[in-house]
């Protein structure tokens, strides 16, 4: 094993576990204590962890985009799929409203090269992805930055929403329940859901099977009343059902063949 492998793989632990000591990465890479705190060492100085007593733990920043890129790894072909569907659907010239979710910066992966197309999102990552596409207009919109999240949300964001008419709109969330009612965790990314959807003249919400027949605390709109839903051909036939009985349009899209 390199050096760079035993530091991606120490960093991998790091954020698994929390905290760890010498002794146990040394167990782990079947390495000498010596060789671990070197490589501590080196990944101290570059800012990715921090040295402890015995041990170290992921520096904050890191552990934050490292959970970032694991939740956007997960069922990744689903979201790929269903990214390459959403973007589909999107002409060159339209104006596109993207919240900050896993699935909606699957979408903004396959916007890239499009012609004219404008770009109007919470997300940080979205942003980033885009930001050197010639012939795409991204505006971030403003707003605080949200603790634990790479996307901005509050008083501001909804405020700015209220100023937009978008042609579409692609939106994440963090279940749905059979009656087709869409939820979020957090009360503030549910308030801001809701004004993304009202400021978009067609709004799709994006997802992936595993969160169909989900609810959450906080909900912010039902299917009936968007364009339609978006997921994968993973999605159980008896949710689909009901929720084309509640009124929802579905799209099932199919993965690479």
């Amino acid at each position: 094993m390199s050096r760079t492998e035993r530091q991606n793989y120490i960093c991998e632990l790091l954020a698994t576990r929390g905290e760890c000591s010498v002794e146990e990465i040394s167990a782990k890479l079947k390495v000498s204590g010596m060789t671990v705190r070197r490589e501590l060492q080196t990944l101290a100085d570059s800012g990715k962890v921090v040295r402890t007593h015995g041990g170290a733990m992921m520096a904050l920043r890191i552990s934050f985009e490292f959970e970032f890129l694991q939740r956007a790894r997960e069922n990744e072909a689903a979201k790929q799929a269903i990214g390459r569907a959403a973007a589909a659907m999107v002409k060159d010239g339209q104006s596109v409203l993207l919240d900050s979710g896993t699935t909606p910066l699957a979408v903004a992966q396959h916007l890239r090269g499009r012609k004219g197309v404008r770009i109007i999102t919470t997300s940080l990552p979205i942003a980033s992805l885009l930001q050197y596409e010639q012939d795409i207009e991204i505006t971030l919109l403003g707003g605080c930055l949200r603790a634990g999240s790479p996307d901005l949300a509050g008083a501001l964001t909804e405020t700015n929403l209220e100023s937009i008419r978008a042609d579409l709109a692609f939106i994440g969330t963090d279940g749905i329940d059979d009656t087709g009612c869409v939820y979020s965790e957090s009360a503030e990314v549910a308030r801001m859901l809701g004004k993304m959807a009202a400021a978009a003249r067609h709004t799709y919400v994006v997802c992936d099977h595993t969160k169909l027949g989900q609810t959450a605390l906080w909900r912010f709109g039902q299917l009936k009343d968007f364009a339609g839903v978006i997921t994968d051909t993973a999605a159980p036939s008896s949710i689909l059902k009901s929720l084309s009985k509640a009124g929802a349009q579905i799209i099932k899209a199919v993965g690479d063949r």
